[in-house]
């Protein structure tokens, strides 16, 4: 192969699900993400028969400490990210940003792929339960009025309905920002992840093809990036979907100093209405989404000083403590998620994810925080309302708003942001147009129908994490529960792909170690083969 590296994996994307992906790659024993009955029915689970943990017996709390490196021996993986050297640095930056001071994700959402109760465990281990939050009023709502109804007249809970994992039956609680971020470096730590592994750099292009002088029997991908060119074997791309943008018709010609997506924040609020703030002037921002990132940016700018924000939202306000419904997150989720992957077609597959997550929302608590500034005439709350027009005025250098409400008035406003969220399309992903010509396949709104092994194609051994594998994940793809479930998918994959490629007797021993580690085939025949 010459001179050239050829990386056993290389990951785009040092985010959740970039590091998701690595840790699971370097644990021999993961624990359970699917139950006996899920091996059962779904072929793509049965195939790979990963490894299931005893809670009777205990394995799943062996672990004591954060430093027991695990990693799978000679795999050679390397990480891209166009935001910094480390993992979890674009994550880190807009927790800070928005001084966001707990996960929206309950406990047992992490990325740790050994322990099921993993983050949990973190806590009470290094006696942090402090900074746990509780969500009050979750339990026992994750069934609908007509469900609840016939189990009470039934007196008994119907064969439609899944078996009730007695662990779920607590109240709900969500880990501070600190708690989360230490548990990712125990994660870093305890699989060696940290040295040198992560690279800064921007990928531009993806390429699959034979390459002359280095691999002219298998093809393999060369990524190219704005610091240089790097070859691999497989290739996962963990990213959070496309760039972020303002819409297209909210998108000003001029005064762009004066208008933001909120994923491009880098100072909060800009230097210049924080100086009219210090000055004691009057300030006025408009923030723009349903969501829960306008709620905390809304609740920021009050707290910062400025005088007033008017934040608008297309639709009406949405509530809900997660992301998606509770039906998705609660002790009956694997009966949704079952429905998802039994769906006829991917048109329902991605009306159920539409259903689910239904647009933006914002937590119970935070709309206690929008009420409590609502009150103190501080914030104007205007739903099913948009943006008419925006004039800028070069020498105020502030906006002249009108609303599709005409009842309501705007004054100058020194700054509009958009919290809109970002698409999903991959079609549109700069750096996959190579991949997209060489390899077409279909999409449904923009998500790639990606296989069930979560990877482009059966021939194409490029796997997708994160939201762009909403399709095999579900509605929450986008979320830490969609990385971890991603993960074990992926790696199983992977597993698969470079054990195939191996040869000769120190593979057929690795083979042999593998099985017994992770319960494929026989453990006693293992055993009498190393005895």
């Amino acid at each position: 192969m010459g001179d050239i590296r050829i990386h056993d994996v290389l990951i785009v994307g040092a985010g959740p699900c970039g590091l998701a992906v690595a840790a699971r790659l370097s644990e021999h024993m993961p624990a359970a993400n699917f139950s006996d009955d899920e091996h059962q029915r779904y072929h793509w689970i049965r195939r790979h028969k990963p490894s299931i943990k005893s809670y009777k017996t205990g394995f799943e709390t062996r672990r004591k400490s954060c430093v027991t490196p695990s990693r799978s021996a000679g795999l050679d993986l390397l990480v891209l990210d166009a935001t910094d050297n480390r993992w979890m640095a674009r994550w880190d930056t807009l927790f800070k940003t928005f001084d966001i001071s707990h996960l929206r994700s309950p406990m047992f959402f992490h990325v740790d792929p050994a322990e099921r109760d993993g983050l949990l465990a973190y806590t009470y281990r290094n006696d942090r339960s402090n900074e746990l939050t509780e969500l009050r009023g979750c339990v026992g709502k994750e069934l609908s009025k007509h469900q609840r109804k016939k189990r009470e007249r039934s007196g008994r809970i119907p064969r439609t309905e899944p078996t009730v994992d007695e662990r779920d039956r607590n109240d709900y609680f969500v880990p501070s920002t600190p708690l989360f971020a230490s548990h990712c470096g125990c994660l870093m730590d305890r699989y060696d992840l940290r040295s040198n592994m992560v690279s800064h750099e921007k990928v531009e292009d993806i390429r699959f093809d034979y390459v002359e002088d280095a691999s002219e029997v298998d093809k393999i991908f060369t990524v190219q990036t704005d610091k240089g060119t790097h070859y691999a074997k497989i290739v996962v791309l963990a990213v959070g979907g496309n760039p972020p943008q303002i819409p297209e018709p909210d998108m000003p010609s001029e005064g762009t100093e004066a208008v933001t997506h909120a994923m491009h924040i880098k100072e909060f609020p800009t230097s210049r209405v924080r100086a009219k703030v210090n000055t004691r002037l009057q300030t006025n921002i408009v923030i723009v989404g349903g969501g829960l990132t306008s709620a905390q940016l809304a609740d920021l700018a009050i707290r910062r000083g400025v005088t007033k924000v008017w934040l608008l939202m297309r639709g009406p306000l949405k509530i809900k403590p997660f992301d998606v419904g509770l039906e998705w997150v609660g002790k009956f989720r694997n009966f949704e998620q079952a429905a998802f992957w039994t769906s006829d077609s991917i048109e329902e597959r991605w009306e159920k994810i539409m259903t689910a997550r239904n647009g933006g929302s914002i937590t119970p608590p935070y709309k206690k925080v929008l009420e409590r500034h609502i009150s103190s005439g501080r914030l104007c709350l205007l739903q099913n309302t948009t943006i008419k027009e925006k004039l800028w005025d070069p020498l105020s250098k502030t906006w002249a708003v009108s609303l599709s409400d005409n009842t309501q008035t705007l004054p100058r406003i020194d700054h509009i942001y958009f919290a809109t969220g970002v698409k999903s399309d991959a079609e549109c992903l700069p750096f996959l147009q190579s991949i997209c010509s060489q390899y077409p396949i279909e999409n449904c709104r923009g998500l790639p129908c990606i296989t069930e092994n979560m990877a482009w194609r059966d021939d194409v051994p490029l796997f997708v994490a994160g939201r762009l594998a909403a399709l095999q994940l579900g509605p929450g793809a986008p979320n830490l529960i969609g990385a971890r479930i991603g993960a074990e998918r992926i790696a199983w994959s992977i597993q698969d792909i470079l054990g195939a490629k191996e040869s000769g007797d120190d593979a057929d021993s690795k083979k042999r170690e593998f099985d017994y580690l992770t319960g494929r085939g026989s453990r006693y025949d293992a055993l009498a083969e190393a005895a």
